[in-house]
């Protein structure tokens, strides 16, 4: 049985940069609203409830947080609602945010940032609402159908140059993508959908990052398919099975699992329950065994 009061330490550390954080982080996504996240008619969470989420993650070792300007609901923006829990903001806590996809004032998606000013004009909206002079990490979000990623990327280099931001990384992205970028500026990490079940060029990608010693910041670990939705009470039998064994729930299999496939796999499960942000904390201490992993790996 894991305990609830598990550190975010237990699962080990990994660098961003030349930032060392706990690999079981925190992602902001769920923060400003219930239910389904980035559709305009979402239903605000209550800002006391989300508050209290983000202090407790800190208070039990959670120093790495993924947010976006874009995630917000009619009444809360996940960056403002950092601000206001967690500012002034301790030495050891890395914020990550990431730019390029845009959200209209009514919550519509927008065209993403794709010349040198709008991506300015994205990362100083997001030093705004956190309050801060300069941005530990931002990741350029990458939609493969879009071109002109070196002049994207280049542009962030030079806001890196300028002491807005201090490490980048990359998301949703390919390996072709990884080496363009690296020719320009050290890449810190990269943020791709993977999870149980993940796809062979998932798989790649996760490797690759390992050969190069940058950070693997998978999306959607928990949620799968359902992205935006979250979780759903369903899983697959083998997890079942192994949560059984561990006497845990699915969802910490799940990231058990993720966090067990290359120490340079950081998690940033989201939520916005206090129970479900103690067991997702809970994970970093499960470890599966070989028999474990080959339930889990068998087709």
């Amino acid at each position: 049985m894991v305990s609830n009061m598990i550190d975010a330490a237990a699962a080990g550390t990994w660098r961003l940069g030349d930032l060392v954080v706990n690999r079981i982080g925190f992602g902001a996504m769920r923060l400003p609203q219930t239910g389904t996240a980035l559709i305009p008619d979402a239903v605000p969470r209550d800002r006391e409830q989300a508050v209290a989420v983000l202090r407790r993650a800190v208070e039990l070792g959670v120093n790495h947080i993924d947010t976006a300007a874009f995630y917000f609901s009619p009444l809360r923006s996940a960056n403002e609602l950092i601000n206001t829990a967690l500012a002034p903001y301790s030495d050891d806590l890395v914020i990550a945010t990431k730019v390029g996809p845009a959200r209209d004032a009514s919550g519509r998606w927008a065209p993403h940032a794709m010349t040198p000013d709008a991506l300015r004009g994205q990362v100083e909206e997001n030093l705004r609402q956190l309050g801060r002079d300069h941005l530990d990490l931002v990741n350029l979000r990458v939609l493969r159908r879009h071109g002109e990623f070196a002049e994207r990327f280049g542009a962030l280099a030079e806001l890196r140059k300028a002491g807005l931001i201090r490490h980048l990384g990359l998301s949703n992205v390919g390996p072709e993508h990884l080496a363009e970028a690296q020719a320009i500026a050290p890449v810190a990490c990269v943020q791709n959908p993977y999870g149980f079940g993940a796809f062979p060029e998932q798989e790649r990608m996760l490797r690759l990052c390992g050969e190069h010693g940058v950070a693997f910041v998978p999306f959607y670990s928990l949620a799968g398919t359902r992205e935006e939705e979250g979780r759903s009470g369903d899983d697959h039998p083998a997890i079942n099975t192994v949560a059984r064994a561990h006497g845990v729930s699915p969802a910490q299999i799940r990231l058990a699992w993720t966090l067990h496939q290359g120490p340079h796999v950081l998690a940033i499960p989201g939520t916005g329950d206090l129970a479900h942000l103690d067991q997702n904390v809970a994970a970093a201490a499960i470890r599966l065994t070989d028999e474990d992993l080959t339930t889990l790996n068998t087709p």
